[in-house]
C-alpha cells in the first residue's frame, strides 16, 4: 500500500509540475525575458565604463542553449522534474503522517500535507529570500544564497514537525483548536528568530562592498565617474510581478498535488480496508 501511495504521489507531483509550467510559461517567462534584456543592457554599459577607464573587458562565452530552449524545454523539464521530486516527498510524508495526526481522513490529510509542504518548503523561506529573475543576483554569492536558503528550509521543516508534535501533546489539555493556535504561534516565533539571525542577501560581503548593506541583491542605478545615473536600477514592478507569479506557480503545484492525490489515497485506503486514523504500518 505504501509503495502504491508513493507512486501515485509521484504521478500527481509530475502533473502539478506540468500545470505550474503552463502557468509560468504564460505569465513569468515574458518577465524573465525582460530581466535578461535588462541584464544585457546593463552589462553593455558596464563594459563601456570599464573600457573608458582603461580596463580590459573579456568577451562573454557562447550561449550553450538558446532562449527558446531555455524558456520552453528547459523550464518545462525542470518544473516537471521538481514536481516529481516534491510528489515523492509528499507521498513519504503522507504515509508517515497517516494515523499519527488524529483521526483525519485520507482526503483531509492530503490537503493538510500539501499545505504544510507549500508553507515549509516554499512560502515561509520565500518571505526571507524571495524568488528573483535572472538579472537579480550576484554570481559571487550563489553558494552563500543556496546555503542560507537551505538552512531556512531545514529550520522550517524541523520547526513544522515540532509544531505538529506539540499540537498533539497540547490537544488533550487545551483542546484541538487552542492547541493548534499555540503550536502555530510557537512555529512563527521560532522561525521569526531564525529569520532575524540570518543575514539579508544585500548585506553579504560581495554585495555590501559594492552598494552598501541593502535588503536584497536587486541592482541599483548604475552611475558613471561623475556620479550621474547612466543606467536605471531594476524595475520594481517587474520584480513584484515575477515574485507574485512565482508564488502562483507554487500554489498550483502544491494545490494539484493535494487535490489530485486525495481521492487516489482514499480509494487505496478503502480497497485495503484501512479505516481513517489507522496507521499505515499496521496495514502491511
Amino acid at each position: 500500500m505504501v509503495r502504491g501511495l508513493i507512486l501515485r504521489a509521484a504521478g500527481v507531483g509530475a502533473l502539478g509540475g506540468l500545470v505550474a509550467f503552463g502557468f509560468a510559461r504564460v505569465f513569468a517567462e515574458p518577465l524573465i525575458q525582460q530581466a535578461i534584456d535588462y541584464e544585457g543592457g546593463r552589462g553593455e554599459v558596464e563594459d563601456a565604463l570599464a573600457t573608458a577607464a582603461g580596463a580590459v573587458v573579456e568577451p562573454e562565452g557562447p550561449e550553450l542553449f538558446s532562449r527558446a530552449v531555455q524558456g520552453n524545454l528547459g523550464i518545462g523539464v525542470g518544473m516537471v522534474a521538481f514536481g516529481l521530486a516534491m510528489g515523492c516527498l509528499f507521498g513519504v510524508v503522507y504515509c508517515l503522517a497517516y494515523g499519527r495526526v488524529g483521526r483525519v481522513g485520507a482526503r483531509g490529510l492530503s490537503l493538510l500535507v500539501a499545505a504544510g509542504g507549500f508553507l515549509a518548503l516554499y512560502l515561509v523561506p520565500f518571505l526571507k529570500y524571495p524568488a528573483n529573475p535572472p538579472a537579480v543576483g550576484n554570481s559571487d554569492t550563489i553558494g552563500q544564497r543556496a546555503g542560507l536558503y537551505g538552512v531556512l528550509v531545514v529550520a522550517c521543516v524541523v520547526a513544522g514537525v515540532a509544531a505538529v508534535w506539540a499540537g498533539q501533546r497540547l490537544a488533550g489539555r487545551f483542546g484541538a483548536w487552542t492547541a493548534t493556535l499555540l503550536a502555530g504561534l510557537g512555529f512563527a516565533v521560532v522561525i521569526g528568530v531564525v529569520m532575524a539571525a540570518l543575514p539579508p542577501l544585500g548585506a553579504l560581503a560581495a554585495n555590501a562592498g559594492q552598494a552598501g548593506p541593502l535588503a536584497t541583491e536587486t541592482p541599483q542605478p548604475l552611475t558613471g565617474p561623475s556620479g550621474a545615473i547612466v543606467y536605471p536600477g531594476f524595475d520594481a514592478d517587474l520584480l513584484y510581478w515575477f515574485r507574485l507569479y512565482s508564488v502562483g506557480a507554487q500554489v498550483l503545484l502544491w494545490g494539484v498535488i493535494g487535490v489530485a492525490f486525495a481521492p487516489l489515497a482514499e480509494r487505496v485506503a478503502e480497497r485495503v480496508g484501512l479505516p481513517d486514523g489507522h496507521q499505515l504500518r499496521s496495514a502491511g
